[in-house]
């Protein structure tokens, strides 16, 4: 026994199943300590607590939710929210955010002084505060009585922007956003994948237009395939009494989040894509107009890749702490993840097992969406001899 003690390897294996094992001591130690404490005060503890009845309503899901729905239900109603709330300010936060990069290293002197303007602005004045303000002003707009009418499609009042709807099933749209969302990650890969290096770019352009539009026609059908019996495919928004009827109301909490949370994430967005393009040296532009490139096909094609390829580690983290900021909506009303939980934890008084599925899902979610875009760092990043000084 103590001649294998001799020997390195063997002792730092001893040592680091020994730290391990610690651990798991000290984290039984806390659970069993913690049901101990939960039985003196009389308090159940598991997860039984998901198959009872919430009744309480949520005002705003993605999908059908009624008061004698479970707490499971309304979980899953949350996590939904949330979900759809990063998605969409993420995704403008990106836009927007890389259109400020390229504005303050335009070399116009307006472009850049806007850019610059919006980034010291927006990044300096606390997200929550940003929030308030957006919800102050999308709350004070007219009374749906007084409604601003945008071609008698689209209607805007202070209880929310009303759009035209689909009649189709929760299912359906859920299909329809997994294969555009598909088909997205085909045209990256397309776009990206060493295999395709060497094909003629006429012909990639080719598979991209066929790729969207057998999308397009997919997507069609199963929007169709999904549509309610015997009611028409888009419904329109129309006033009746005091309030809007029919088609797809986004209410002034959800909307008032992703502004906010666009608008700030932009700011810091701007600045990476910044420094990614002022990382890209100057030699490399110079080569594209010795080649006869124009300034278009330098920007494109030479500046914007090696850009992303510089700045994707960062915006990774960026997404990640964006998508965290969600929680923000609980301020305001806005019925997320933590918005959930917290009501959650006021009813059932199941306190350990809430956070602990709280905790759980942002960890999965923030590992999972920085998992996927690691895996597209490497497969863009330079790899060894490809290195230059």
């Amino acid at each position: 026994m103590f001649a294998l003690l001799k020997k390195k390897s063997v002792r730092d294996k001893v040592f680091q199943a020994g730290f391990v094992g610690g651990l798991l001591a000290l984290m039984i130690l806390f659970a069993v300590t913690a049901r101990i404490n939960l039985d003196a005060q009389g308090l159940t503890s598991g997860f039984g607590f998901l198959n009872r009845a919430t009744g309480w309503d949520v005002n705003f899901s993605l999908i059908e939710f009624d008061t004698s729905d479970t707490y499971l239900k309304v979980i899953w109603v949350g996590l939904l929210n949330s979900l759809f709330l990063g998605a969409i300010s993420l995704s403008i936060a990106t836009v927007l955010g890389t259109v400020i990069g390229i504005m303050r290293v335009s070399g116009n002197e307006m472009a850049e002084l806007i850019g610059a303007s919006f980034v010291e602005l927006f990044r300096n004045i606390p997200l929550l505060l940003q929030l308030f303000f957006w919800y102050a002003i999308l709350t004070s707009l007219p009374k749906p009585k007084q409604a601003l009418d945008i071609g008698g499609i689209a209607f805007v009042s202070g209880r929310g922007i009303y759009l035209p709807g689909l009649n189709v099933s929760g299912g359906s749209v859920f299909v329809a956003v997994a294969i555009i969302t598909a088909a997205l990650g085909l045209m990256l890969w397309l776009k990206t994948a060493r295999r395709f290096a060497q094909t003629d770019e006429t012909r990639k352009t080719s598979m991209v237009r066929g790729l969207w539009l057998g999308v397009l026609v997919t997507v069609v059908a199963t929007l169709w395939i999904g549509r309610i019996p015997e009611t028409p495919l888009v419904n329109l928004p129309y006033l009746k009494g005091l309030n809007f009827r029919e088609g797809v109301r986004i209410s002034p909490e959800l909307l008032s989040c992703i502004v906010a949370i666009s608008i700030y994430g932009a700011a810091y967005i701007g600045e990476i894509v910044r420094a990614g393009f002022n990382a890209v040296g100057k030699g490399q532009s110079e080569a594209g107009h010795a080649l006869g490139l124009t300034q278009w096909q330098i920007f494109s094609r030479i500046r914007l890749p090696l850009a992303i390829r510089a700045v994707l580690p960062t915006l990774i983290n960026q997404y990640v702490w964006l998508f965290k900021s969600t929680t923000i909506g609980i301020a305001i009303g806005f019925v997320d993840f933590f918005f959930v939980i917290s009501t959650a934890i006021n009813q059932s008084g199941q306190t350990l097992e809430l956070i602990a599925i709280l905790m759980g899902g942002f960890l999965a979610i923030n590992y999972s969406m920085a998992w996927v875009l690691n895996r597209v760092n490497d497969a863009i990043k330079l790899k060894g001899t490809q290195l230059r000084t």
